[in-house]
């Protein structure tokens, strides 16, 4: 099934900042504690899978590795999609998200070895000046806050290796630093994001 999608990223994770992960080469991708979680939110701009329109869903991708890195995968994932979503909706960005139609994002599909049932809830995103608070209802949020130099400049990444599985369009990835709060207690580690990143994703499989 054809389908594509460009979105908003905010992405957090429990190692400290920079997260290992963005640089993309297996020997420094060790997670800080030896064990990773992170929340992936991702606001759709636009988007279709076959016939059915993608834009304006809000899809939170949530997952807990046991380490040591990455690569090693292991995973245990849940998707949250916005409640404003279709049944269509929920059905396809579940298997996209789930890396079940192809394209870069079945890397998440060789990494998470178990996924918790998919949940269909209350997102909301709340953006003031440099910082962006996500809720996800009756769960948790994050908090995210742009990092910037002496001059006021947001700091940025260039040339990732990770960064090129989202297809950032040649866009630098913002750092942005993240606190979290987070109750699913069928993922194994306590939710403490310190990294945090901001980026564009451009998504596509044929």
């Amino acid at each position: 099934m054809a389908w594509n999608l460009r979105a908003q990223l905010l992405e957090t994770c429990s190692c400290n900042m920079l997260c290992p992960c963005w640089y993309g080469v297996r020997e420094l991708m060790i997670m800080d504690r030896g064990w990773c979680t992170t929340t992936q939110w991702y606001l759709i701009e636009n988007g279709r899978s076959a016939d059915v329109d993608l834009g304006g869903r809000t899809v939170v991708l949530t997952m807990d590795f046991p380490g040591p890195t990455l690569l090693d995968g292991d995973g245990t994932g849940r998707l949250y999609i916005d409640d404003g979503a279709s049944a269509e909706q929920r059905r396809d960005l579940a298997a996209i998200f789930q890396g079940k139609q192809g394209g870069a994002v079945a890397l998440f599909g060789t990494i998470v070895a178990k996924w918790l049932p998919t949940k269909s809830v209350s997102i909301e995103i709340d953006r003031q000046g440099d910082k962006a608070t996500a809720r996800v209802t009756g769960v948790g949020q994050v908090e995210s806050t742009l990092l910037k130099d002496e001059s006021g400049r947001v700091m940025t990444a260039q040339n990732l290796g990770f960064a090129s599985f989202f297809n950032s369009d040649g866009l630098n990835t913002e750092l942005a630093p993240s606190s979290s709060q987070w109750s699913d207690s069928e993922l194994t580690h306590p939710f403490e994001h310190r990294s945090g990143a901001r980026s564009t994703v451009n998504w596509r499989a044929d």
